[in-house]
């Protein structure tokens, strides 16, 4: 009998033992992170998504056995279990199978089917499937069953259909057909309701008053949408199947009705089955089906925007100013130093047109002097509320300047959360929310991983219907995303704050904190092997995140490596077969370094039994300095101008910034106070099914304006080659 190890393997196209080694890693504690990056050998170098891709499977795989166990309990209880039925749960791959199966012995609402059973009606239901029946005897036999309860021959009849109807609706393989055939044949029928106008005023939905599209076509941004139209009462859903399907359908279910006498009372009972009791339960399904699937795509989509938000590269050691823009409160206005540290704040006026000639003035002069004081690098405006007539002001007055001075329009999505939130007030108790959110922006200059960890993903803006999907499914995604990105770029554990802490592979929240408090009572940690002595952390969370954690400058000379403290060993044998050791390691770098050019790493491993994955990796960490993967991205798009909707015109060749990706194309910060659609259709002469393939947020790319509706303030782009 084939394992759950031999299933998965099989689906996923790995070794057995690449599941089995992997699973017994994860059942054991270790992270995902650690797994991929130091248990290569094990695993067969799996990545951190196969990694998943496994355990997502095995975990299916386990709930469906415990499913199982639990349905063949249930109907022994019962006593209803036979060889067949214990036969077909054991065969089922699916859980929708094994409910499916389970459905006929499932408690539930008591039908008008079970009080017709109630009465003693299941003889002539099951006299009526009878091959030898007429109608004439279905009459004669009925009035044997006249009693108190059941009024007369009619009533008696009725009752016998009713308990065959639900029969039909129970047999499994019937409903696995009608599922099948909906989800490939099914129709979605969505209407305005009759409230529509009233309360979608907007027009938001104006597109699905009307609409009809075959399920197996439709795109997962247009299902998600329908679900929110139907959720909101402007839209009615329904999935309708074909006539052609619905007989095909009947003939299937008919033929297990062989009496051609009774044809016409069979397809009454089927109709009635199908109408009443199946399709209904199966539309729900495959909306279900639908739904999910749409999940997949859209959460699939939103890791994707996020591990790229994320992965966006650092501008560090530059002084920034933040500025928060609003009209009628004024823009707060922070300052933040190369490290990040908060130093003052103030309130600036300088809206023109709406605020007075002297506020503007003295605007001015407060940024200069700001400039002048903090010799400020950067210019960081949100994008919200103001942001284009701030960009003007500031636009205006930088030639102004006595120093270089660029500005740039961030992402503000989550700021407003982030400043309300515990975490905020612990940083900065004695500032208001609107100081904290403007240090949240100035900040995601610096450092945007560091910054945006400390925000709800689904509230950073790069998503699309993320409060419409499985909430739970959701968070575990971008949970693992952060996980990743966390541990891909590597964190020092003397400037970190435990909210990124918290992120490193074996480490919670309470023993991230406990390390910042650590690092305060006794100054700066000087060796991996000293994050041992904080609270609560022990052996086996220092061998999850050792390995992820850097200390620049520290005691060790390995320790701002990614080469795991379980392997300095192996990293100090490999200096000794050239010739020195890990003390000359930081002395001799560069001479070292072109004495392991001729290093073979395959033959070292052989020799020494040592894993050839790990080995590489470790000869690798000795022969380059740790990269951090943002440093191959696009840095963000500094700019001393500012972009009119008057200026554009169509043909006009523009730089933008990618600010989100979805399915149908991807909207670009182009300068203006909307970002502009780059449709999918208008990336590339070639067809593009998925826009993340190609492009991704934070990328700097060049397009074209395609067309201008000033009236909605709308832009039009295209990559297209002329």
């Amino acid at each position: 009998m084939n394992t759950f190890f031999d299933i998965v393997a099989k689906e996923l196209n790995l070794k057995k033992n690449q599941v089995e080694n992997t699973m017994k890693l994860l059942d054991e504690g270790a992270t995902v992170p650690f797994v991929a990056r130091y248990r290569k050998e094990q695993t067969g170098n799996l990545d951190e998504t196969q990694i998943r891709d496994v355990t997502d499977r095995i975990n299916y795989l386990r709930n469906l056995e415990k499913r199982k166990e639990e349905v063949l309990k249930l109907i022994d209880e019962q006593g209803k279990l036979t060889p067949e039925l214990k036969a077909g749960i054991a065969k089922a791959v699916k859980l929708q199978e094994v409910e499916d199966i389970y459905l006929p012995y499932k408690k539930k609402r008591k039908t008008k089917a079970d009080i017709a059973k109630e009465q003693g009606l299941e003889p002539l239901a099951e006299y009526i499937k009878g091959e030898k029946s007429t109608p004439e005897g279905i009459k004669t036999e009925a009035e044997r069953y006249v009693t108190e309860e059941v009024a007369d021959v009619e009533a008696a009849i009725e009752g016998a259909y009713l308990i065959l109807a639900q029969e039909i609706s129970e047999v499994a393989l019937y409903r696995e057909k009608i599922r099948e055939n909906m989800t490939k044949r099914g129709v979605l029928e969505v209407k305005a309701t009759k409230k529509a106008k009233e309360l979608d005023e907007k027009q938001v939905y104006s597109d699905y008053y009307e609409h009809t599209e075959e399920v197996s076509k439709m795109p997962s941004h247009r299902v998600l949408a329908v679900n929110r139209g139907e959720k909101e009462k402007v839209l009615n859903v329904s999935v309708k199947l074909d006539n052609i399907t619905r007989i095909m359908i009947q003939n299937i279910i008919l033929k297990d009705y062989p009496n051609a006498k009774l044809k016409e009372i069979y397809l009454e009972v089927i109709g009635d089955a199908l109408d009443r009791l199946i399709l209904p339960s199966i539309e729900r399904e495959v909306r279900n089906l639908l739904t999910e699937k749409a999940e997949v795509e859209a959460i699939l989509a939103f890791k994707k925007n996020l591990k790229n938000l994320l992965l966006q590269p650092p501008l560090e050691g530059k002084s920034v100013l933040g500025l928060d823009p609003a009209y009628r409160t004024g823009c707060k206005t922070v300052v933040v130093d190369g490290d990040g540290f908060f130093q003052t704040d103030d309130v600036l006026f300088l809206v023109e047109g709406m605020h007075k000639e002297g506020q503007l003035k003295a605007a001015e002069k407060k940024i200069k002097e700001l400039v002048d004081k903090y010799e400020i690098d950067l210019i960081a405006i949100g994008n919200g509320t103001a942001s284009r007539e701030t960009e003007s002001f500031v636009a205006k007055i930088i030639p102004n300047l006595n120093r270089k001075v660029h500005y740039l329009i961030v992402n503000e999505a989550g700021a407003s959360v982030y400043s309300a939130s515990p975490l905020a007030k612990e940083e900065f108790p004695s500032l208001d929310v609107t100081a904290r959110g403007a240090i949240s922006i100035a900040r995601r200059i610096q450092d945007p991983l560091a910054e945006l960890v400390k925000i709800d993903p689904k509230s950073i803006g790069v998503g699309m219907y993320q409060h419409d999907v499985n909430q739970k499914k959701l968070d575990t995604s971008l949970d693992e995303v952060i996980e990743d990105v966390v541990n891909s770029v590597g964190i020092n554990a003397n400037t970190a704050s435990y909210v990124l802490l918290s992120h490193v592979s074996g480490i919670k929240k309470n023993i991230a904190k406990n390390i910042v408090e650590y690092r305060k009572e006794n100054g700066n940690f000087k060796t991996r092997k000293e994050l041992l002595k904080v609270k609560g952390l022990g052996a086996k969370a220092y061998e999850q995140m050792a390995g992820f954690i850097v200390i620049p400058g520290g005691a060790h000379p390995l320790e701002n490596t990614t080469i795991h403290p379980e392997s300095y060993g192996i990293a100090s044998e490999i200096l000794e077969s050239k010739g020195y050791s890990l003390k000359e390691y930081e002395v001799k770098l560069d001479e070292i370094r072109k004495a392991l050019a001729s290093f073979d790493y395959k033959k070292f491993a052989n020799e020494n039994n040592y894993g050839e994955a790990t080995t590489k990796d470790i000869y690798e960490a000795l022969i380059r300095d740790r990269r951090d993967p943002r440093d191959e991205l696009d840095k963000p798009m500094l700019k001393s101008d500012i972009l009119k909707l008057s200026d554009l015109k169509p043909g006009m060749e523009l730089e933008g910034t990618v600010r989100n990706v979805v399915n149908f194309g991807a909207f670009i910060d182009i300068g203006l106070k909307n970002d502009a659609l780059l449709h999918i259709s208008e990336m590339s002469k070639r067809r593009i099914t998925d826009p993340t393939e190609v492009l991704s947020v934070g990328d700097i790319i060049k397009v074209r304006v395609k067309d201008i509706d000033v009236k909605r303030s709308r832009v039009g782009l295209t990559k297209k080659e002329k």
